[in-house]
């Protein structure tokens, strides 16, 4: 149940922080588009099984490899993506988290 709570908590909870952080004045939409970025997780769809609790998704999932966490760094430099990449980097870092439970 902590594993659950500090995974879900940080999904939702990292996001909100930046968003409130750094765009206060549109953090309800800049909050929303790094929830966007939520999508990555389409690639365990491509895993068998598609959910496994013991399995760290940190460069096992294509979309969470160090490859696409690379790219993810350099969305940053740009302004049009780096909400979003903001979004991405607070999903890995929440994936992270996770990893070290396992």
């Amino acid at each position: 149940m902590l594993k659950f709570t500090i995974h879900y908590g940080l999904h939702f909870g990292l996001p909100l922080v930046i968003a409130l952080i750094f765009y206060r004045k549109q953090w309800l939409k800049m909050y929303c588009i790094m929830l966007a970025a939520f999508i990555i997780d389409l690639d365990h769809l491509l895993a068998n099984p598609i959910f496994d609790a013991n399995r760290c998704s940190i460069n096992y999932h294509p979309l969470h490899s160090y490859y696409a966490i690379t790219v993810y760094f350099f969305l940053l430099w740009k302004k049009p993506t780096r909400v979003f990449a903001l979004g991405l980097l607070a999903h890995i870092v929440s994936d992270s988290v996770d990893c070290l439970f396992i």
